[in-house]
């Protein structure tokens, strides 16, 4: 498809203003000289009807969960049911501005209050913030409740975090922005996090542990109870990677497992829309004495009205104003639509569905580790790499029977992985037409493995050179430099 530039003919309009009505002053009097154009800027010039097939012929060029299955392993690319997008959008929230006097928006506060309830019902913490913009957000926010609660115990001596091999990349980097020291634990035979190894490294200079679970492999640590045990009597915080909650909702809470301080991505977990960069939302929550150091303000119900308070020892604020509340909001909505045995059934049917994947592969790709996985199952290319079929070769070609790729080469740890999660809003239609895909590719990889270096042919645009467009990217129109 041609750019907007290249349709572009001069004298074309899409939209004539009216005369400016207000006096209008020199322009050199508002912006200074040296600012000013010399020429008119290169806009392209098209009438209303061409600008309008333009963007409407990208937007279905993209792919999303409304248009297809999205098996993106660790991201919980769940439908978001449009009931939400309405409630976000009632006028009375969308409205509203953060400045203004809390007498006006006592709605959207009752709102903040009892979301932040209805997630420490679900994780069992005691008090959340919804700051956090995302997952990553949320991770940082931790970090430093962590280091700010050992430091007001003048406790100075903790400058490691302990993080497993199978953590998510933003983890360790989390705590390396907060200045702390990476060690990383690796995980045993069975996918748990070595306990053997966990022992050695935990000592007074730990000041926590940084885990999901269950892990990037799919998998729940059978030794959760063990592991936090040992964190804790070494005086350190266990922190929750909350990416995969989805698996766990009213079955399993991260504070009976012992964990102090966690963050949930909404955008994951509660049917918010997710990917292309945004929105997010990561709320942070923590148990016990830690709620003194939470970002504030946060929202508080006192008497008949709701109002703002700022924990003792808050860390400050980290989002400008109260977070990306259309996204609390959409939670909100989903939660309550839900209910407690709804969102129980979520997990459980994601647990399914991945486990369905999983038993119906097992046979024509390898499985590291075999035993139940949770939301999520992680496979492997590697025989299929061994006749030249990479598991980037088999994601391009995936791309060719319509469906998104899983994530390939993550964890890290998994040679030639695939992480596909299908998530509990997938029928079994749906996965079995996924499944024959992918046996039809492992077929081609042994019958045909040349096929795959041409793959995809049916996209909007082929196999592209990863390497030059990370390397070199192209982020503008450079057809005219005026």
């Amino acid at each position: 498809m041609s750019t907007i530039f290249e349709k572009s003919h001069p004298g074309a309009m899409g939209v004539r203003l009216a005369a400016c009505d207000v006096p209008e002053a020199p322009v050199d009097s508002l912006i200074p000289p040296a600012l000013l154009r010399e020429a008119l800027p290169a806009l392209p010039e098209v009438t209303e009807p061409e600008a309008i097939r333009h963007f409407t012929g990208l937007s279905r060029k993209n792919y999303g969960v409304d248009t297809g299955f999205y098996p993106l392993g660790s991201c919980t690319m769940k439908y978001n049911p449009k009931v939400n997008e309405d409630m976000a959008r009632l006028p009375g929230f969308a409205s509203l501005h953060p400045l203004q006097e809390t007498a006006q928006t006592q709605g959207v506060l009752a709102l903040m209050t009892e979301l932040n309830g209805m997630l420490c019902a679900i994780t069992g913490m005691d008090r959340f913030t919804l700051q956090p913009a995302a997952g990553a957000h949320g991770e940082l926010t931790g970090m430093m409740i962590m280091k700010a609660y050992h430091e007001s115990r003048g406790d100075k001596a903790r400058t490691r975090v302990l993080v497993p091999d199978s953590a998510h990349g933003t983890n360790p980097a989390s705590a390396a922005l907060c200045g702390y020291e990476v060690v990383t634990i690796p995980s045993d035979a069975r996918g748990n996090m070595d306990i053997a190894k966990l022992r050695e490294q935990t000592d007074g200079r730990t000041a926590g542990l940084m885990l999901t679970n269950p892990n990037t492999l799919g998998l729940f640590d059978e030794n959760i109870r063990e592991v936090a045990d040992i964190v804790h009597q070494a005086g350190g915080l266990l922190y929750y990677d909350g990416a995969n909650l989805n698996a766990i909702m009213g079955i399993s809470r991260p504070a009976d497992m012992g964990f102090d301080i966690m963050h949930l991505n909404l955008h994951k977990t509660f049917a918010t829309p997710h990917g292309g960069g945004g929105p997010g939302s990561g709320p942070v929550g923590v148990r016990g004495d830690l709620t003194a150091f939470l970002p504030g303000p946060l929202p508080v119900k006192t008497g008949g009205t709701y109002g703002w308070e700022t924990p003792e020892n808050s860390i400050g604020r980290v989002h400008s104003y109260h977070g990306n509340i259309g996204v609390a909001i959409r939670s909100y909505a989903y939660i309550l639509s839900m209910g407690a045995a709804g969102l129980t059934q979520a997990s459980e049917t994601a647990v399914l569905n991945a486990n369905y994947v999983m038993r119906k592969l097992q046979d024509v790709y390898k499985l590291p580790y075999d035993r139940p996985c949770m939301h999520e199952c992680v496979l492997s290319a590697q025989g299929q790499k061994e006749r030249g079929v990479s598991a980037m070769d088999i994601a391009k070609g995936l791309l060719d029977y319509g469906f998104h790729p899983p994530t390939v080469y993550f964890p890290l740890i998994v040679k030639e992985a695939m992480m596909i999660e299908p998530t509990e809003t997938e029928s079994k239609d749906t996965l079995d037409m996924f499944i024959e895909a992918m046996k039809e590719l492992a077929e081609k990889a042994e019958t045909d493995p040349g096929w795959f270096h041409g793959a995809p042919r049916k996209t909007p645009i082929g196999r592209a050179d990863e390497v030059a467009a990370a390397r070199n990217p192209i982020l503008r129109w450079k057809g005219d430099t005026r």
